[in-house]
């Protein structure tokens, strides 16, 4: 599992019958990508069963915890799902691109106030 930040969204008219109807989303890796070492993970497709919105920090599962978020026995042909919107985050050593946009959509107005 990771922390990442929803980049945009995937339409596919010509897909697997099992992904009908399911929103996929492009979430791009929360990670310090100036660390020497750190590993590049580029930004994964993701089913989103939750309804995360643009610039929203999420959290996603891989493999069978993927395909069972997504409903059902979980025989879904996906590798990855949102499983959870991240209201908050404490990692005080975090890289400060972690916080930015945190709070974007549903969650804003009640940061603020």
């Amino acid at each position: 599992m990771f922390i990442g930040r929803v980049v945009g969204q995937v339409w596919a008219t010509r897909k697997m019958r099992d992904l009908d109807g399911k929103r996929l989303l492009v979430v791009q890796p929360l990670d310090d990508h100036d660390e020497p070492g750190n590993g590049k993970v580029g930004p994964v497709v993701c089913a989103d069963p939750l309804g995360a919105n643009q610039g929203e920090a999420v959290l996603v599962a891989f493999g069978k915890a993927a395909r069972v978020a997504m409903g059902g026995d979980g025989d879904f042909a996906l590798e990855a799902a949102v499983v959870g919107i991240v209201d908050d985050l404490d990692a005080p050593d975090a890289p400060a691109s972690w916080r930015a946009g945190t709070f974007a959509g549903r969650n804003a107005a009640e940061v603020s106030s």
